[in-house]
């Protein structure tokens, strides 16, 4: 699609020198953190405010142009990608903290704020915004594709930590969800609508957030077993328990050796669990001590505590570089990332059958996840200038899907959908997946939010 004169006149006359149509800016928007790849935008929008925003909105209406939101460009599915043109919204500088409310404990933010900013900005208060999805993302485009991470097995995801949305729909019209409230009865929860909708039903301009306070105490610790089933088993039992983990994550032994290799640890090549307590500083040793007898049963070794800050700082820092180490092990390599998620009583089964297919197809393929809730990650090396090892990739990922609906699971529990899962919904979600273009069509019926996305491709009058 190529933008008419009148419309990049319009546009240029809300954001001047804010609109870009220069090759440079509009091919940085056309990179993904992932193997899937489309065309440029025709143009590139950074707006200051919502009204900006809706205007950009009411413009491409009239001009039956699709309006693409952008965040931090780390989602992995293609989801920001522009794979039928229009304008791209990036939200770099919506990014302020526009209120906090000690005592709700909750905060209004802008969409391109990220969580890693947002932090920092609540370290003197007491309070801290807790999913991580690793990557340090806009919170905009974690609500979006409804993101989770290391911590959901306690904070829960961003469904969650949602209470409501500032939205602008497709043809410019702005609306509110949700409330400061602790909870509502009061009709349709739109805000768990726009959560996940992946930007396919507005652009959110403005999010209120739960807070929660920062633990008074924090533990954490790594231990290797003999086999992934055994660790997998331990994960089980410490769920079953109830005991109350911040984190429990997984890494199999390939992914140890790139982490190793990669940051300069010395973990053992073995399946490992790393976990972290949060609590009063009884509370966390009492669960250290609960962990370490489960563990121990299920033939845990290399058991070791990390309780310095700096310590843990460091550990974590090994986990969330985890897929930039597994890209260095194979120099000049692509990945196909892919997630799933399954039941608890299902995990064991999931994770060894995949160990096993990815073993037999010949590819490296190291498995690590936030176990603690069932959702696990491969992700697949591949040489780019090989389609055979793609396509190999490609299939291993659709089995991988395949298991866990089989085993009464999803087809991601955190990477979401875009246009790199789309050829899956349909097997997980049957006729309720043709209601989700019904509700696309109500609210966006020329499909100019982020088209191509999520939903059952509609023919649009």
């Amino acid at each position: 699609m190529t933008l008419s004169d009148a419309l990049l006149a319009d546009l240029a006359a809300v954001l001047g020198p804010r609109l870009s149509t220069s090759a440079g800016e509009r091919a940085l928007h056309a990179q993904s953190e992932s193997h899937i790849q489309a065309g440029p935008p025709d143009a590139v929008a950074y707006p200051h405010s919502t009204e900006e925003v809706a205007r950009i909105a009411a413009l491409c209406a009239r001009h039956r142009v699709p309006v693409v939101a952008w965040g931090a460009g780390t989602s992995l599915e293609g989801h920001a990608l522009a794979v039928q043109g229009g304008v791209t919204v990036d939200f770099r500088d919506m990014n302020r903290v526009l209120a906090v409310y000690p005592e709700d404990m909750l905060c209004v933010v802008q969409p391109g704020l990220t969580r890693e900013e947002l932090n920092a900005w609540l370290r003197d208060t007491g309070l801290f915004f807790p999913v991580d999805p690793g990557a340090n993302a806009s919170l905009g485009g974690m609500a979006s594709t409804r993101a989770s991470g290391t911590t959901a097995v306690r904070y829960g995801t961003m469904r969650d930590n949602v209470l409501g949305l500032e939205v602008v729909l497709a043809g410019g019209e702005v609306i509110r969800t949700g409330s400061s409230a602790p909870k509502s009865s009061a009709g349709y929860d739109l805000t768990a609508l726009f959560v996940g909708a992946e930007g396919t039903l507005g652009l959110i301009t403005e999010l209120t957030l739960r807070l929660h306070g920062q633990p008074e105490a924090v533990s954490a610790a790594t231990c290797a077993f003999a086999d992934m089933g055994a660790a997998v088993d331990c994960v089980i039992a410490t769920i079953q328990t109830g005991l109350p983990m911040a984190r429990i994550e997984f890494l199999d032994p390939a992914t140890v050796a790139a982490c190793n290799a990669f940051s300069g640890t010395d973990l053992p090549l073995a399946p490992q669990l790393m976990v972290e307590f949060h609590g009063s500083p009884a509370g966390v040793a009492e669960q250290a001590e609960r962990f370490g007898a489960i563990a121990a049963e299920h033939g845990s070794r290399g058991f070791l505590w990390a309780r310095a800050p700096e310590d843990r700082k460091q550990l974590w820092k090994m986990r969330h570089e985890a897929y930039r180490a597994i890209l260095a092990s194979r120099p000049g390599a692509t990945a196909i990332v892919t997630d799933v998620c399954v039941p608890i009583s299902a995990l064991a089964e999931a994770v060894e059958e995949t160990r096993a297919d990815i073993a037999a197809s010949g590819l490296p393929g190291p498995i690590l996840g936030h176990v603690g809730d069932g959702n696990f990650h491969a992700i697949l090396l591949i040489n780019p200038a090989d389609p055979r090892e793609a396509a190999t990739a490609k299939a291993l990922a659709t089995r991988m899907a395949e298991r866990a609906l089989r085993l009464g699971g999803t087809i991601t529990g955190e990477h979401g959908v875009g246009f790199g899962k789309l050829p899956l919904m349909a097997a997980e979600h049957g006729a309720a997946w043709a209601v989700m273009g019904h509700i696309k069509r109500a609210l966006d019926p020329h499909d100019l939010m982020n088209p191509g996305k999520l939903v059952p491709q509609p023919k649009v009058p």
